[in-house]
């Protein structure tokens, strides 16, 4: 590794990839929610509900939290402006700073977020490559082996890079993440500002499992859904093999009364609550619930798709006021041999 620590050419090229969630974890990067914008008139729930979820988490991983660690930034969507680890067989623990420009320059501009790859990368020794091409953690999920799952709503937008065609951002994702396979399914669920992250809509569980949410006739999101559903029952994996899907519970539509200049006059918008962005550290499955009736059936499905994994229900309904959980609030990084 370079000694200023910036990295140069392709990291797959050079041997390193972007290992799955359910490997093991060195720690976990949070930031408390402490943006009274993103979680208006809830702000002192949603801290309560992490600083429930931050002592669990404690138990299985060491928990590093930039706004403790006395690093700035913006907002808690750590998923998203966070780097985006990979691992070398030898060369250990590298990652990835992709420009962040907001979701899409939906929001004033985040100059702390964006900068919080190098501000880790400094501070913690780990070397970056640097990348102007603008791509958020929570829009990808890997299965370790060679596959990429992500959203052609996010991805291919024209508010991330327009310039970049779909054989580009093909090429980015595979020179970054180590991957030879990507499977594009169509969007994401109503109240994602995100334009369709995966993590809200579509997870790997295994190298050859995903589970996908899905939802009822007469739900808001069924019909998108049901898009994504033939779209990964038809999707082959990294030696043409077709995938295992299994259907994950969606909520029934829970909305929250935004102040009038969050989403217009009345503010009342319907919030992405769903149970797949839950994060996996070592052994332990932590999955956002809302209170529900859909809560217990998504545990269940879970637990059995993980077999000798510990799966927990963290009570999420204020955080998913910002229009994210438990995902979107983390950034794994992975252990140096994490196989």
């Amino acid at each position: 590794m370079t000694s200023d620590l910036r990295l140069t050419g392709s990291a797959a090229a050079q041997g390193f990839r972007m290992p799955a969630e359910w490997e093991r974890q060195s720690c976990v990067w949070l930031v408390r929610p402490h943006n009274e914008e993103t979680w208006p008139l809830c702000l002192s729930q949603a801290q309560s509900e992490w600083d429930a979820w931050r002592a669990r988490l404690a138990k299985v991983v060491e928990v590093r939290d930039l706004w403790e660690l006395g690093v700035p930034t913006n907002d808690s969507w750590i998923r998203d402006f966070g780097p985006i680890f990979v691992s070398h067989p030898s060369r250990g623990v590298a990652g990835h700073s992709f420009r962040f420009n907001g979701w899409g320059d939906k929001y004033e501009v985040r100059t702390l977020d964006d900068g919080v790859p190098d501000a880790i990368a400094r501070r913690w020794g780990i070397a970056l490559w640097h990348h102007e091409f603008v791509l958020e953690g929570g829009s990808i999920d890997v299965n370790g082996a060679g596959t990429v799952l992500t959203t052609s709503q996010c991805l291919t937008g024209d508010n991330r890079n327009p310039l970049a065609g779909v054989a580009a951002i093909e090429s980015v994702l595979g020179d970054a993440l180590g991957v030879t396979n990507i499977v594009w399914i169509p969007g994401g669920i109503k109240g994602d500002d995100t334009d369709g992250h995966i993590d809200d809509i579509a997870r790997f569980v295994s190298r050859d499992t995903i589970v996908a949410i899905r939802a009822p006739k007469g739900h808001p999101d069924h019909e998108v859904l049901e898009g994504n559903w033939e779209a990964l029952a038809t999707a082959r994996d990294e030696q043409g093999r077709p995938f295992r899907v299994e259907a994950l519970p969606v909520p029934e539509p829970i909305s929250y009364d935004y102040p009038a200049d969050r989403f217009g006059p009345g503010g009342r918008n319907m919030v992405p609550a769903s149970h797949a962005n839950f994060l996996l550290a070592n052994g332990t499955a932590f999955v956002p619930i809302f209170g529900e009736g859909s809560d217990e059936q998504a545990l269940a499905t879970i637990a059995g798709l993980l077999p000798g994994w510990r799966v927990e229900g963290v009570m999420a309904r204020a955080l998913v006021v910002g229009l994210g959980s438990l995902h979107c609030l983390s950034c794994q990084q992975p252990a140096a041999h994490p196989r």
